[in-house]
């Protein structure tokens, strides 16, 4: 799998780090989403595990009740990620501009990415990099609905339909040698198609795309 170079372009190519340059402290999407992704998260991840929240914000969505060992967070906001309680360190980093995490090999159980990744502009190198700090048999969460950034989204997610964004996700997983099959989970919106456009609130559609590192 590899986006052509027009894939790839945002409506606003100017630098990320301006557009996120102020704190948004508000969720971009609604609690039914939020529930399901926590309710993902407790059947998923394990207690006392390390696990790696990219492109994260003020709050990571995962269950009050379960301990890390480390919650490491990635983002492009500090004063969001400064105000995150579950990370136990974070730093910043314009995926777009440098793919690379500077992370150890496999030190990771699990990887999570939260209505993000519709902004990233090289998800072949993003992925290869999520394989590479997974641990053997650790998981890779990537949950998205339907809102976003428009202008900040790259091309081939903002001409997807919806079924195609989820096939999107799953090639990028299939671009990386080592990956499970990737697995889907789909709850599509409640609501009619016209609210959805106006951006009424309740009914976001969920999806998450699963892979392990085998």
């Amino acid at each position: 799998m590899q986006l052509k170079p027009n894939q790839r372009l945002k409506l606003d190519d100017t630098d990320d780090k301006l557009f996120y340059a102020y704190p948004r402290f508000v969720t971009h999407v609604d609690e039914g989403f939020i529930q399901q992704l926590t309710d993902l998260y407790r059947d998923r991840l394990k207690p006392n595990t390390r696990i790696f929240d990219m492109m994260s914000s003020w709050v990571s969505h995962l269950p009050e009740e379960m301990q890390f060992a480390h919650v490491e967070g990635h983002g492009l906001n500090g004063e969001e990620l400064a105000r995150n309680p579950r990370l136990n360190h974070y730093f910043v980093q314009n995926l777009n501009e440098n793919p690379q995490l500077p992370l150890p090999d496999e030190d990771f159980d699990a990887v999570l990415n939260c209505v993000s990744v519709q902004y990233v502009q090289y998800p072949e190198a993003v992925f290869s990099e999520i394989y590479r700090i997974l641990k053997p048999g650790g998981v890779a969460i990537i949950s998205f609905s339907n809102r976003m950034f428009f202008e900040k989204a790259i091309q081939a997610w903002r001409e997807a339909s919806e079924a195609q964004r989820v096939e999107l996700v799953k090639e990028y997983f299939a671009s990386v040698p080592g990956f499970t099959t990737a697995e889907v989970i789909a709850n599509k919106s409640t609501l009619p198609n016209l609210l959805q456009w106006l951006g009424a609130g309740g009914g976001d559609p969920f999806y998450a795309v699963i892979a392990y590192r085998s």
